[in-house]
């Protein structure tokens, strides 16, 4: 039975790669969204400081695991069989949950994730314990309660403090700096460099290094002693060193930036350590302690005394962790994806939004205008303009493609690194990943740039991350309960069951992963191409660009709607749900795909010569306006046959069933003969193919009066009548919205249209 346990700890062990590898997919969000949303560096250089200073921070850690070992069970009344199980539990939950978070691209706690899983692992296997203990024992001498409702208590005090800090820290920052930092930087910024590098330097010594191997007792009692002493000499040896840099032309807003990324993955790898080895090195320290009694006592009569202590983390496990979350940082694509969702929300412009919108997002956006605009109202109009005046936009300074300025990116480091030694000097467990995102959110808000259009996107993204936080609780508890339930009462079966569920899960969540980042690289290729437009100088070079972009994406809508056209329809006559809800997916994904590209093509459009624009530009128009009415005509005629299906309705009758296949049929070959016709770019069999397309529209006439007649004559059922008449109905509009696209692209791809009308 000892080489079982010896299996168990291999895979926890195994299982901590994993782990340390989502985990750090999903925490680099916390130290490379500023550095990254600035453009402070090229991609490289940020995780290289990043890395290096996830290295130093792991390296340096004395690996102190106590919440593991005794922070949530009481170790001394577990047998070893127990502590086993509840470990085992804990990490197989642990992956699944933060590698789906990292699929999602929602930044979530490795803190409460552990903490939830060992509380959720921890009371199931109380309860059979107390169950079988004749009342000898109770849930207060098992559980430590405590920390989980203290981490609770603090996700609402971190979420609120950061937010507000960060709005208000930033508007006074701005204040100052203004957008046109380069003006006003010869004042203040030799006194910002040396206030922002002495806070982080405060951070480091506080948080990141607090568990330093070398910090001795001796050492730590120094600094307690003369840290006024050093952050004054700090302060003002960095002020003069940053004003020196400053006039020897250095932006020394780019090594704050640095710098600050450097702290706080140094503080993430040596403080949160514990959430991805804690856990198998505890399994580790148990597995030796029983083997050193294992002739005494055997693994279910073996209390765990042992881990009531606390134990340092042997050297070699702290360097081969810290490879390892350097390695998954340098390559995961899940870790920028994650950082994406951040930087996303905060960015200053306005463009693609992630999330839509929600009722308690335009609740809160309406009453918070009110009160902006009573705020306005009440202020003086030379305040008024001077406050405008320094937050004047037009004046920005943006490095290439970033999402926001410097000074932001500069204030997002250094708040967020101070609050969260604020709250460790007051003993609050701050999850990092609330403080950074929140600070960030913050000073998104005071910099303006959740604007009129973007404002209820973007408060819907935070409470749709805050959120995640909570379902993270939820589900970590609730899903390691259930799994230390079953290792419980069904053993190895469960276990080898729970294995494959998480090799599956892993596996599937990098499919879906994979299949998502094509469809980003879709509306990527839109951007890439609306930025050539924006930069193009050659205006006829701009037009021919907005032609090929219109090409390009009408025949990939074109061949989409075919597609599922066809497919929608012959899965409605063989009555496959499976099929229909896959087709209305696509064709739900594809609407949004046409909103992006009516966005392109206004922001194309705006840059050319204003004659170009109103001539061509009006075609431009027309013709995204009938290719998406072909796409909703799509999705509604696979939405009415998937409810009619779903709803168990009576199928189409013989003759109705290949009535609609022959049409569809002829339909197919119509925007066929579209699709050439523009992928070509040569438009002389338009005509033909236009009175083609009259005929068909005929046929479609024909067979609605055919079935009016059927439904007078009371022949069939009329609610399988009624979705055919729609159906028919749906597809005449097609017919007539792809001779009207067909008319308006040659309109607008030819210089010379008096071929044909």
């Amino acid at each position: 039975m000892e080489t079982f346990y010896l299996i168990i700890v291999i895979l926890l062990f195994i299982l901590a790669l994993f782990d340390l590898s989502v985990g750090v997919s999903n925490d680099a969000v916390n130290f490379l969204n500023s550095a990254i949303g600035s453009k402070v560096a090229p991609f490289k250089v940020i995780v290289i400081v990043a890395a290096i200073g996830i290295f130093a921070g792991a390296s340096m850690s004395n690996g102190m695991m106590d919440i593991a070992r005794h922070g949530i069970f009481q170790p001394q009344h577990f047998y070893f069989s127990e502590i086993m199980l509840i470990l085992l539990a804990v990490m197989m939950t642990d992956v699944m949950l933060l590698d789906m978070f990292n699929t999602l691209g929602m930044p979530t706690s490795t803190t409460v994730s552990l903490i939830f899983e060992l509380v959720g692992a921890t009371v199931a296997i109380s309860w059979v314990k107390i169950a079988n203990s004749d009342g000898m024992l109770n849930f207060g001498e098992l559980v430590n309660t405590q920390k989980a409702f203290t981490v609770i208590i603090a996700i609402f005090v971190s979420v609120a403090i950061a937010f507000f800090f960060g709005a208000v820290v930033q508007y006074l920052t701005r204040l100052v700096f203004s957008f046109n930092y380069k003006k006003t930087a010869k004042y203040f910024i030799g006194f910002f460099g040396g206030l922002c590098i002495t806070a982080i330097i405060y951070f480091v010594l506080i948080k990141g290094l607090k568990n330093a191997s070398f910090m001795t007792n001796e050492l730590k009692e120094m600094l307690k002693t003369n840290l006024t002493f050093i952050l004054w000499g700090c302060f003002i040896a960095f002020s003069l060193l940053m004003q020196c840099l400053y006039w020897l032309k250095v932006n020394v807003l780019k090594i704050i930036v640095l710098l600050g990324t450097f702290s706080l993955a140094l503080a993430f790898a040596s403080n949160d350590l514990v959430n991805f080895i804690g856990v198998p090195l505890t399994g580790y320290s148990a597995f030796m302690d029983y083997s050193a009694h294992a002739t005494a006592e055997t693994f279910d009569t073996y209390l765990m005394s042992s881990l009531a202590k606390s134990a340092s983390t042997e050297w070699y496990f702290l360097v081969i962790a810290g490879i390892v979350m350097v390695i998954a940082l340098a390559t995961s694509k899940k870790a920028q994806g994650v950082v994406k969702t951040s930087v996303d929300l905060a960015r200053q412009n306005e463009g693609e939004e992630m999330f839509g919108t929600s009722p308690v997002a335009r609740f809160l956006v309406r009453n918070a205008t009110q009160m902006a605009n009573f705020t306005i109202h009440i202020t003086p109009s030379p305040l008024k303009n001077w406050i405008n005046s320094r937050f004047n936009t037009d004046e920005m300074i943006l490095e290439d493609k970033a999402a926001f300025d410097l000074v932001r990116a500069s204030v997002n480091l250094v708040l967020a690194g101070l609050l969260i030694v604020i709250g460790t000097s007051m003993k609050l467990p701050l999850s990092t990943t609330y403080v950074t995102f929140m600070v960030a959110m913050g000073t998104s808000l005071a910099d303006r740039a959740w604007g009129r259009e973007s404002v209820v996107f973007r408060i819907t993204g935070v409470l749709a991350v805050i959120g995640g936080w909570f379902i993270t609780a939820g589900a970590a508890f609730t899903i390691c309960f259930i799994v230390a339930l079953l290792f419980y009462f069904l053993g190895i079966p469960a276990m080898i069951a729970m294995i494959a569920i998480v090799t599956f899960t892993l596996i599937r969540s990098n499919i879906m992963y994979k299949k998502r980042k094509s469809e980003e690289l879709e509306r990527d290729s839109a951007k890439e191409l609306a930025a050539q437009i924006c930069i193009c100088e050659d205006k006829t070079e701009a037009l021919d660009l907005i032609r090929l972009q219109s090409r390009e994406e009408t025949v990939k809508i074109l061949k989409t709607v075919i597609e599922k056209i066809d497919s929608s329809i012959e899965a409605f006559n063989k009555e496959d749900l499976k099929i229909l809800r896959k087709d209305l997916k696509k064709l739900h994904k594809t609407q949004k795909l046409m909103n992006q590209i009516k966005r392109v093509g206004t922001m194309g459009v705006s840059h050319l010569d204003f004659d170009v624009a109103m001539e061509k530009g009006l075609f431009y128009y027309q013709g995204n306006s009938f290719l998406s009415e072909l796409v909703f005509c799509s999705s509604h005629i696979t939405e009415i046959c998937k409810t009619h299906i779903d709803n168990n309705f009576s199928p189409l009758s013989t003759f109705q069933k290949e009535d609609l296949q022959k049409l569809t049929i002829d339909l197919y070959k119509l925007l066929t003969s579209v699709i050439t016709i523009i992928q070509s770019n040569k438009y002389a069999k338009g005509k033909k193919v236009i009175v083609s397309a009259s005929t068909l529209y005929n046929k479609f006439v024909k067979l609605k009066q055919k079935e009016l007649r059927r439904i007078q004559e009371e022949e069939g059922s009329i609610k399988t009548s009624m979705i055919y008449l729609e159906i028919l109905q749906e597809i005449q509009n097609m017919i007539t919205y792809t001779t009207n696209l067909l008319k308006v692209s040659h309109k607008f791809q030819m210089d010379d249209i008096s071929s044909w009308d």
